[in-house]
């Protein structure tokens, strides 16, 4: 089934997984989307990554294991820094293969040793994908503090709103640790004429570590209120992942009370991330069931 017509029919809840790297037995990723599908999600991504990182072979599978095995809806990332428009189109006929009906286009993370080839950015790619595969549902991403290599505002909104007019569907968000910038980027969406559903994409935190990892690698802000959590967390890494969960339920709390179209979760391969998340929206009756 399309995500869009999910998107469209009620409020959504979703996760995100990521396949093993490298030659890694695939066994660990189906059973954290077998533990990740008890939660009743309406699709779970599958993460793809570009430059070499290795998990690229992988994504297909899992997304095929999740459709067949699991009966839930399956979102594969594809990339496209670093592809040339062969590459992409090998990658498609594998997706309609496997029976994949949803992917979500992205550019990718720039790398040293990755030149750009057909793509150079996200909208390319999904151009290229609606003209090819017509009933393919496209999702692409979208930055509420805007794109960590954007100049401007302006810049980051334009680009965004390119994606719509070459064919996306939907939108996800990147992670966020303040809900008023997300807020604020919805606004800023019907002022730049962006149309489309948008996903809010949450990522709890684990630790100091990765929290500024975040903030370095996404431009994601670290508001003083989470830091104050960690700091009151101590040193205790399951107090810290703790408080994290915590904090990321009230985000996912307020969203649902204001109106999100969907609300996808970047579970970070941890099945009790997805487990709290929809006690959280059970509680509040953003779920039904």
């Amino acid at each position: 089934m399309k995500i869009s017509d999910k998107i469209s029919d009620h409020r959504t809840l979703s996760f995100e997984i990521f396949p093993p790297k490298g030659d890694l037995p695939l066994d660990e990723a189906y059973r954290v989307a077998a533990a990740v599908a008890e939660t009743k999600p309406d699709w779970i991504s599958v993460t793809y990554s570009a430059g070499g990182s290795g998990s690229t072979g992988n994504t297909v599978p899992v997304a095929q294991r999740i459709e067949e095995v699991l009966d839930v809806t399956a979102l594969a990332h594809l990339t496209c820094m670093g592809a040339t428009r062969a590459d992409i189109d090998d990658r498609m006929s594998q997706l309609k293969a496997a029976g994949i009906a949803n992917v979500l286009a992205l550019r990718g993370d720039p790398r040293p040793d990755v030149k750009v080839m057909d793509y150079v950015h996200a909208s390319d790619l999904i151009r290229h994908l609606r003209s090819a595969w017509p009933e393919l549902c496209i999702g692409a991403a979208c930055y509420p503090e805007g794109h960590i290599e954007s100049a401007t505002e302006k810049e980051s909104m334009e680009a965004t709103y390119a994606k719509q007019e070459e064919g996306a569907d939907f939108l996800v968000t990147q992670l966020f640790f303040d809900n008023e910038d997300f807020y604020r980027f919805r606004e800023r969406c019907l002022r730049y004429r962006i149309k489309l559903p948008i996903i809010a994409g949450i990522m709890p935190f684990t630790s100091v570590k990765q929290i500024q990892r975040m903030a370095f690698n996404c431009g994601a802000s670290i508001p003083a209120k989470v830091v104050k959590r960690l700091v009151q967390a101590g040193s205790d890494p399951l107090d810290q992942a703790k408080a994290g969960m915590e904090y990321a339920c009230e985000q996912l709390v307020d969203l649902a009370e204001n109106g999100v179209d969907g609300i996808h979760v970047y579970s970070m391969n941890r099945p009790q991330v997805a487990q709290s998340a929809r006690a959280a929206l059970l509680g509040c009756g953003y779920l039904s069931n």
